[in-house]
């Protein structure tokens, strides 16, 4: 859900851009936003675009879920993908059959709008 911190990056997607957040001391890329670097605590963070490209890291096809809104969406891919920047983000697959699936596929971020405000970013198959 959006809030003060992650508003950026919501409002990106919708703009149909991946934004992360990098320090601007220790140089490294992180997800999910926060006011300090996770790796070296200081508040010094930038907003970026990311390229939207990465490699698979794992993932598991979902036949069976009762929690709305889950349900209607089944079967469905829940994966974890590895971003080129070097943080992982939890999202879906799409545009993929399940037999094509492997770790380290290459994969390439698309913007899912799911309401007038909320746009999530899956990935495909690049």
């Amino acid at each position: 859900m959006p809030d003060l911190e992650s508003q950026p990056f919501w409002d990106a997607l919708r703009d149909g851009k991946l934004l992360l957040q990098r320090c601007l001391d220790c140089k490294g890329s992180f997800f999910y936003a926060r006011p300090f670097c996770p790796t070296c605590w200081s508040d010094r963070v930038e907003w970026f675009e990311a390229s939207g490209k990465g490699t698979l890291y794992t993932y598991s096809v979902v036949y069976s879920n009762d929690l709305p809104p889950f349900g209607e969406r089944v079967p469905y891919i829940a994966a974890v993908v590895d971003l080129e920047e070097g943080p992982r983000i939890q999202t879906n697959v799409v545009e993929c059959e399940f037999d094509a699936l492997a770790v380290d596929l290459p994969v390439e971020v698309v913007f899912q709008p799911i309401s007038d405000e909320i746009t999530i970013p899956v990935f495909r198959p690049a």
